[in-house]
């Protein structure tokens, strides 16, 4: 099919998506968007992205299978600990001085950032004083994240990620197998609010003192990239840390003047 026409019912499908189900992908990257949207066609046997948007708009329960293929569900326990350990060790100590917290996970995905972000400040002694906003725009991540039940395999990675961030116990003290799974411990669950929240199109979390949204702006074009740094620099309190992906940077942001790095190498920030 010529490129062209594809762009052009790529953008089709894009609008149709945001005015039928309220979700916005058209300031997503292209290529990314792109791609997951040819994985989709082969997976629902549609020739066509015409074929595929009408289906989207006469089938509801396809466009929940399709959020599938929309949004990016990579994600485990400690991933990239070098941060985990940057968090430890730099911002924990400022959290301390707090007598309550608030932490928002932006695009948590299937919730392994939620927990262990709560594994840490348990092991810290904040998360009693700690509540943790979990969000993300994809309900049947946010089902996963609820339960926080993990398939067992995984938690040979995840047992190795949490030895780097400078874990102090045993993985294993936080999950219990059960039903062919690992789940994990009930404390955990209860300090964390899983919610519905879209960063191209919701509001603003106030009043947070850390902020932690991670290989999340990587799938964004420029512009939408500012908006949602906009958002998390307005949902920060004064001088809460902002946390991105190793590969993301303020850096050639115009909220880039809002924050100190902290620490350059993790992708910490701290509001000034």
């Amino acid at each position: 099919m010529d490129r062209s026409i594809r762009d052009v019912e790529l953008g089709l499908l894009l609008d149709a998506i945001y005015l039928t189900y309220h979700y916005d992908f058209r300031s997503y990257a292209e290529a990314s968007i792109k791609r997951r949207v040819m994985t989709a066609l082969v997976h629902f046997k549609c020739e066509t992205i015409s074929r595929l948007q009408e289906r989207v708009l006469r089938e509801p329960q396809l466009f929940a299978e399709l959020l599938r293929f929309l949004t990016v569900q990579v994600s485990e326990m400690f991933r990239d600990p070098t941060y985990y350990r940057a968090l430890r060790e730099t911002v924990v100590p400022y959290l301390k001085t707090y007598a309550s917290l608030k932490i928002w996970v932006a695009g948590c995905s299937t919730g392994e950032e939620a927990y262990s972000l709560a594994i840490m400040l348990y092991e810290e002694g904040l998360l009693d004083r700690t509540l943790l906003y979990a969000t993300d725009i994809n309900p049947e991540s946010l089902r996963t994240a609820e339960e926080g039940m993990y398939k067992t395999e995984r938690f040979t990675k995840f047992t190795e990620n949490y030895r780097l961030a400078g874990g102090r116990a045993s993985l294993g003290d936080y999950y219990s197998a059960a039903y062919g799974g690992a789940v994990l411990e009930r404390s955990l669950k209860k300090a964390i609010v899983f919610a519905d929240h879209s960063l191209a199109t919701d509001s603003v979390f106030a009043e947070m003192h850390l902020v932690s949204c991670r290989n999340v702006l990587i799938y964004f074009e420029k512009g939408l990239q500012e908006r949602v740094l906009g958002l998390l620099r307005d949902s920060l309190c004064h001088k809460g840390f902002l946390g991105l992906g190793l590969k993301e940077t303020l850096r050639f942001s115009q909220h880039a003047a809002a924050f100190t790095e902290l620490v350059p190498d993790a992708r910490i920030y701290q509001r000034i």
